[in-house]
C-alpha cells in the first residue's frame, strides 16, 4: 500500500526553537503516517513547552483531499459544536481531554483515522473496544456520541466520527493549556473492526524500548516520533493493572516513589485504582512528563524506558530543558 508522508509545521508558542532542537527535530517537522488506503495522520512535533500531542492532520487519502474547510457549506458549524462538547466534557471531568486525545490516538494506530475504535461488535466482526491496550481503558464513547447526536441534528448524515475524534482531540489540548491547530477535514467512516489489528498494532504499557521502536516503526514512525507522541502522557490517569509491572519488576523506578505507588497498587487487588501519568500537573498540557523521566519517576514501564540509558535519552533530556 503507498504511504503517503506529509510534513506538517509544528507549532511555536511562547518562545521559538532554540538551534539544537531545530537541528535534532527537523526544524519541528515531522514525516508520519499511519498505514491506511482512507488517510494518514501527520502530527505536530513541538507544543507547549515543546510537548509533542497527536493532531489529525492529513492532505492525503485514497477518497480525496482533506481540508479544513471540508465541512464549509455542507455543515458549517461543526467546529463550534464539537468545541461546546468538548468543553462540557472537561467542564464535568477535567481528566476526559486526556481520554478523547487517547482515543483519537489509538483509533488513528489502527488502520489509520477511520474511526472504527467506536464500533460495537456485530455478528461479521469482534471490534476493537475490546482489544488488550483498549479493554476497560479508551473511555469517552459517551461524549462523542453527544458530540454525533448534536451534529444529526445540524446538519444529518454529513460529519463523520472520524472527524468528530480528531476535532475533539486538538479542542482537548487547547482546554488543557496546549496549542491549538487547524485540522484538516473529511475522513471516511470505517464500517468494520478488527480486535486483533488492534491486538497487533498498539503498544502496551509494558513494552520495553526494542519493542516500543518495533511498534512504531510498524507504523511510519521513528524514534524521535515514538519519544514526541509520549509526551501526551503529561495529561491524563492509569490503572494500577498498567504500571503493577513497572513497580514491582523493574529496577529503573526511584524507590521511593515506587514505594508510594505500592501502597496505593498492591501486588493483587485495588487494579481499577487509578495513578496520574504526570503526578504533578496531571490535567495541564506541559513538559514535566519529561522531568520526570529523568528523576526516573515515570509510572509506565513504556514510559520509563525513554530515559534508560538508549538513544531516546538524549531527546527526552532536550523536551524536559525546554
Amino acid at each position: 500500500m503507498h504511504i503517503k508522508y506529509v510534513l506538517y509545521e509544528g507549532i511555536y508558542l511562547f518562545r521559538l526553537i532554540n538551534v539544537v532542537l531545530v537541528e535534532v527535530l527537523r526544524k519541528a517537522k515531522t514525516l508520519l503516517s499511519l498505514r491506511s488506503c482512507k488517510n494518514s495522520m501527520a502530527s505536530n512535533n513541538l507544543l507547549v513547552l515543546l510537548i509533542f500531542i497527536v493532531a489529525a492532520a492529513s492532505v492525503e487519502s485514497c477518497h480525496g483531499s482533506l481540508s479544513p474547510d471540508y465541512y464549509k457549506r455542507t455543515c458549517p458549524k461543526v467546529l463550534s459544536i464539537v468545541e461546546e462538547g468538548v468543553a462540557a466534557a472537561i467542564k464535568k471531568e477535567p481528566r476526559m481531554g486526556a481520554s478523547l486525545l487517547r482515543l483519537h490516538f489509538h483509533d488513528c494506530f489502527v488502520n489509520g483515522c477511520d474511526g472504527s475504535l467506536l464500533l460495537d461488535d456485530n455478528a461479521t466482526f469482534i471490534g476493537e473496544k475490546t482489544a488488550a491496550a483498549n479493554n476497560n481503558s479508551v473511555r469517552g464513547f459517551n461524549v462523542v456520541d453527544d458530540i454525533k447526536a448534536k451534529l444529526e441534528k445540524a446538519c444529518p448524515g454529513v460529519v463523520s466520527c472520524a472527524d468528530i475524534l480528531a476535532i475533539a482531540a486538538r479542542d482537548s489540548t487547547v482546554m488543557l493549556g496546549g496549542p491549538s491547530w487547524e485540522v484538516k477535514l473529511g475522513r471516511r467512516d470505517s464500517t468494520t473492526a478488527s480486535r486483533a489489528a488492534a491486538n497487533n498494532s498498539l503498544p502496551a504499557p509494558t513494552f520495553n524500548i526494542s519493542r516500543l521502536l518495533s511498534s512504531f516503526a510498524a507504523q511510519g514512525l521513528s524514534l524521535k516520533d515514538l519519544v514526541a507522541l509520549s509526551g501526551s502522557h503529561t495529561i491524563g490517569l492509569a490503572r494500577c493493572t498498567t504500571f503493577r509491572p513497572h513497580i514491582y519488576n523493574d529496577s529503573n523506578i526511584d524507590a521511593s516513589f515506587a514505594k508510594a505507588l505500592k501502597r496505593k497498587c498492591p501486588k493483587s487487588g485495588n487494579d481499577n485504582v487509578h495513578q496520574p501519568l504526570d503526578f504533578q500537573t496531571p490535567t495541564s498540557f506541559d513538559n514535566l512528563y519529561f522531568h520526570h523521566l529523568l528523576k526516573m519517576k515515570g509510572l509506565l514501564r513504556s514510559d520509563q524506558e525513554l530515559f534508560n540509558g538508549t538513544s531516546a535519552d538524549f531527546l527526552v533530556a532536550l523536551l524536559m530543558k525546554n
